[in-house]
């Protein structure tokens, strides 16, 4: 009987250790498949393909423009910039810079960038969702990189525009 219950505890304790099998995370090849997906997101803009942009954002992903209003879902963003890819020119992001994290489980990813735009220097950043098998984009957000000696003539420019604009909020 002893043999059977020490028996019995090896056969339970080998199972709970085969079951427990730690998954490891290939954290660079995971930033490589961000990064290539950015890039690859970037390129459909350049190259006005519309589905291919579009169709690395996930359903309820929000785009976050640089004016203060510019908070759009997916659906908002993509009926806005349609008119630009159906003339074949959206926008031309060059990233000179990206940093990718992830959490711990490798589901969820977020980034900073810094680009090169018509509009200058600006910082992109956003967070993307594992699902299934592909990754999402799940939001962007769009920033002027301003200078911070140049930071009281951009206040003064926005001044007027701001006035109007924060008028809803009181």
């Amino acid at each position: 009987m002893k043999k059977a219950l020490i028996l019995f505890f090896s056969i339970l304790f080998f199972c709970a250790c085969a079951s427990s099998k730690t998954v490891k995370i290939n954290k660079d090849a995971i930033k490589k498949e961000v990064n290539s997906l950015l890039v690859n997101w970037h390129k459909a803009a350049s190259d006005a393909n519309f589905k291919e942009c579009f169709g690395l954002m996930d359903s309820t992903a929000v785009y976050i423009g640089t004016a203060a209003e510019e908070i759009w879902t997916k659906e908002q963003f993509a009926n806005f910039s349609k008119p630009y890819f159906d003339k074949g020119k959206a926008w031309s992001f060059t990233t000179l810079e990206r940093n990718i994290y992830m959490n711990e489980t490798a589901n969820v990813v977020w980034f900073d960038e810094l680009i090169a735009t018509w509009m200058g220097t600006c910082r992109g950043s956003g967070v993307l969702e594992k699902t299934e098998n592909s990754w999402k984009i799940k939001q962007y957000v769009l920033s002027m990189a301003i200078p911070n000696d140049d930071v009281q003539k951009v206040i003064s420019a926005k001044k007027k525009n701001d006035a109007i604009f924060l008028k809803k909020y009181q």
